[in-house]
C-alpha cells in the first residue's frame, strides 16, 4: 500500500489505526468539571503519538481525562466541541478504517517525489549526503523524529533520524559542520527557517537538480519526503520566519 507515494507496511498501518482512533481517548476539560464527574487528571498516560493525533500541546491548568465513547457523552456538548482536535471513535469508522486514516494523513500534505529523483542525482550526492536516499520516502515508526534530526541524518549523523533532535543540538551541529551561505541549486545546502528572535524553527537540505528533503513535523503522520525545492520552500513559509542558508564544510 502507498500513502503519499510512500510504501507502508501492514504493521505500520495497524499502529496508525491504534493512534488515530483508540477506544479510550483524551479530553481536555476544566478541573472543576473533572472533580464533579469524579474523573482523574492523568497526563502520564499520554503518549507522543496520541498527543500528536489529538493536538495536545501546551496543556495549561485544565485536566486531561480519558473516556470511552459512551463516557464522553457525560461531558457538556460545549466541552466536546472545544477540544483541540476531532475525536474519531472506532464505531464511527467501522468498515472504512484504512480509508479514513489514509485520508487523514494525505489531507493537505504533498506526496513525496523521491521516485522522480534520478539515479544520477542520488549517485552524485552519495558522499555528501550519505543518508539522504535511505531516508527519502519513509514514515517514522513513531512520533518524535523531526526535521533537525532528518537533516543531520541525511548528512551522515548516525541515528539522528530516530530521535527528537533538540534545537540546541542542531545549532551545535550547524556551527561545527556548516558555514553560513549557500546556493539552492547545489546539493548539501542546509535551509534553516528562523523566527524573529533567531530561534531555529525548521530545516531542510537540498539534493540538487531542483529537489530538497525534509520532514515537516515530529508527528507519526509526517514522513521524510522529497519535494521540488520551490514547493518545499512554499510549504515551509510561516509568518515572521526568515530563510537562512548554510553549506556543508
Amino acid at each position: 500500500m502507498f500513502v503519499l507515494r510512500i510504501e507502508v507496511s501492514g504493521d505500520l498501518l495497524d499502529r496508525w489505526l491504534e493512534w488515530f482512533a483508540p477506544r479510550v481517548q483524551p479530553f481536555v476539560i476544566p478541573l472543576d468539571l473533572a472533580g464533579s464527574l469524579g474523573l482523574d487528571d492523568d497526563r502520564n498516560r499520554l503518549t507522543p503519538e496520541v498527543r500528536d493525533t489529538f493536538c495536545l500541546y501546551g496543556l495549561d491548568s485544565s485536566a486531561l481525562v480519558w473516556l470511552s465513547e459512551v463516557d464522553a457523552r457525560r461531558l457538556p456538548a460545549s466541552v466536546r466541541r472545544s477540544q483541540p482536535a476531532p475525536h474519531r471513535w472506532p464505531t464511527l469508522i467501522a468498515g472504512r478504517e484504512v480509508e479514513t486514516v489514509i485520508k487523514y494523513i494525505e489531507k493537505g500534505r504533498r506526496p513525496s517525489q523521491h521516485g522522480k529523483v534520478t539515479p544520477a542525482t542520488w549517485g552524485a550526492i552519495a558522499s555528501t549526503l550519505p543518508g539522504a536516499r535511505r531516508l527519502a520516502g519513509t514514515f517514522p515508526r513513531r512520533s518524535g523524529p523531526n526535521c533537525f534530526g532528518t537533516v543531520m541524518a541525511a548528512c551522515g549523523v548516525e541515528g539522528a533520524e530516530d530521535v527528537w533532535m533538540l534545537r540546541e543540538l542542531f545549532e551545535d551541529w550547524l556551527a561545527q559542520h556548516t558555514a553560513k551561505g549557500g546556493h539552492d541549486d547545489e546539493p548539501g545546502t542546509v535551509l534553516v527557517w528562523r523566527s524573529a528572535d533567531g530561534a531555529v524553527q525548521h530545516a531542510a537540505v537540498t539534493l540538487g537538480d531542483g529537489w530538497a528533503l525534509h520532514k515537516p513535523s515530529q508527528g507519526w503522520m509526517s514522513p521524510t519526503k522529497v519535494l521540488a525545492l520551490r514547493d518545499l520552500k512554499y510549504s515551509a513559509r510561516a509568518r515572521g520566519q526568515r530563510l537562512h542558508r548554510h553549506h556543508l564544510r
